[in-house]
C-alpha cells in the first residue's frame, strides 16, 4: 500500500516554519517572515551569530539553537520534541531561503514523516533574481547549486550535465569561480553564461556574455555569484585543444595529489598529445 502524507497548514497544531532571510539588502525580508519570527516560540539557525545581527535588527528576541550540515541529524530530534511539547518552531539559515544549498532538508523529511505540518515562506533567494536578468531562456531550467570543490568530482559533474538541454544555474565561491568557468570552457563548450555577484547588495553586478569573453575578466574577483548557463542546444562542442584547458587539466590533476610530471604525462596520453609540447604549455601559461 502506498503511504500518502498530507497536511493541513492552518489547523492550530504545532508547525515547523522555513523562514527565508535577506541575501543582502534587510529591506527584503517579508513583512510575513518578520510576524513568523516574532510568533513561533523556538528558533534554529544555521549560524546564531549571523540569526542574532538578523533579529536585533528587527527587534525581536528569542532563543536560538544552532541547526547546521553538521549537526542535523541530532537536532532535529530537539525539533520534533518541541513540536511534541506543542511549541511552534521556526528555521532560517544564514542568508536566503532554508534547505537552498543551505541545511533543513533531514529535519523537514523528518517533522513530517512524523505527522507533523511543515510551512514554507515565500521570500528571497539567489538564484530566481541571477535567472531573471540573465538573458538566458529562463525555462525549462535544471538548479544545480554547489558544484563539489574538489575539482576531479566537479569535473566528473560537470560532464554528467554537458548534455542537458535546459538552462543551469550554479551557486559558486569567489575564489573558485576562475577554475570553475575554465573547466566549464572545456566540457561544456564555448556557451552563453551569466554571473551574478553581491544580488541585492552594495555591488551587485551581472556579467554576460560567452564563456570565453567572461573568463579574462575573473582575476581577483570578490563577491559569491550565481552562474546561469545556457543548455546544450546542439551546437556547443567539448574544447579540448586550447593551452587554457589543457593547463586547466593538469593543475586539476596536481590538485588532486598527482605530481607534475605525472599529471602531464596523464594529460598528453588522454589529448594524444607530444608530451613535450603538453610540457612546454603547461609551464608558458604557468609562468
Amino acid at each position: 500500500m502506498v503511504k500518502i502524507m498530507w497536511q493541513k497548514n492552518y489547523d492550530g497544531s504545532p508547525c515547523l516554519y522555513l523562514i527565508p532571510t535577506p541575501i543582502g539588502n534587510m529591506d527584503d525580508m517579508t513583512y510575513r517572515a518578520v510576524k513568523t519570527l516574532e510568533s513561533v516560540d523556538i528558533l534554529f539557525s544555521e549560524d546564531t551569530r549571523v540569526t542574532l545581527q538578523l533579529l536585533q535588527h528587527f527587534n525581536i528576541h528569542k532563543k536560538l539553537i544552532a541547526l547546521h550540515d553538521h549537526n542535523e541529524d541530532i537536532v532535529k530530534d530537539k525539533v520534533l520534541e518541541y513540536l511534541k511539547n506543542g511549541l511552534s518552531v521556526g528555521i532560517v539559515t544564514d542568508r536566503g531561503t532554508p534547505i537552498i544549498s543551505d541545511p533543513g532538508y533531514k529535519t523537514v523529511k523528518y517533522v513530517s514523516e512524523n505527522g507533523f505540518n511543515v510551512v514554507g515562506l515565500p521570500g528571497a533567494n539567489a538564484f530566481v533574481p541571477a535567472l531573471i536578468v540573465s538573458g538566458i531562456a529562463p525555462q525549462p531550467f535544471t538548479f544545480y547549486g554547489f558544484l563539489d570543490s574538489k575539482d576531479s568530482k566537479k569535473e566528473k559533474e560537470l560532464r554528467s550535465l554537458k548534455d542537458v538541454s535546459n538552462t543551469i544555474i550554479f551557486y559558486e565561491a569567489p575564489h573558485r569561480i576562475l577554475k570553475t568557468m575554465k573547466m566549464m570552457l572545456e566540457i561544456f563548450g564555448d556557451r552563453e553564461v551569466s554571473l551574478s555577484r553581491e544580488i541585492s547588495k552594495k555591488f551587485e553586478s551581472v556579467y554576460r556574455g560567452k564563456i570565453s569573453d567572461l573568463i579574462p575578466t575573473l582575476e581577483n574577483i570578490k563577491g559569491e555569484f550565481v552562474i546561469v548557463v545556457s543548455g546544450n542546444d546542439g551546437t556547443y562542442f567539448e574544447n579540448n585543444d586550447t593551452e587554457i584547458d589543457i593547463v586547466s587539466k593538469i593543475n586539476s590533476y596536481i590538485d588532486d595529489g598527482i605530481d607534475t610530471m605525472s599529471a602531464i604525462k596523464r594529460v598528453s596520453k588522454e589529448r594524444k598529445m607530444k608530451k613535450s609540447d603538453v610540457y612546454s604549455m603547461y609551464h608558458k601559461e604557468s609562468k
